[in-house]
């Protein structure tokens, strides 16, 4: 199942800048995050909670930015 990191993009963009200055502070490589973002790999639950505190989330808005199912119209995009 793919998921749409579209949101979550945004919110690194807002908070960071740029992927990578997010991917250093989350203590992954750029090419790491580029691949969770692309849903070549996944997000484990400890990147999902440091992400939150990085990006200024709630816990309870996990599933707004990491569990958003791409739907057919994103997939065409």
């Amino acid at each position: 199942m793919n998921f749409d990191y579209s949101r979550l993009r945004g919110k690194i963009k807002e908070v960071f800048g740029t992927e990578e200055n997010f991917a250093k502070a989350l203590g992954i490589g750029r090419v790491s995050l580029s691949q969770r973002l692309n849903n070549i790999l996944e997000f484990s639950q400890r990147e999902m909670l440091k992400s939150c505190e990085l990006l200024g989330l709630g816990y309870d808005e996990i599933s707004d930015y990491f569990f958003c199912k791409m739907s057919s119209e994103t997939r065409t995009k």
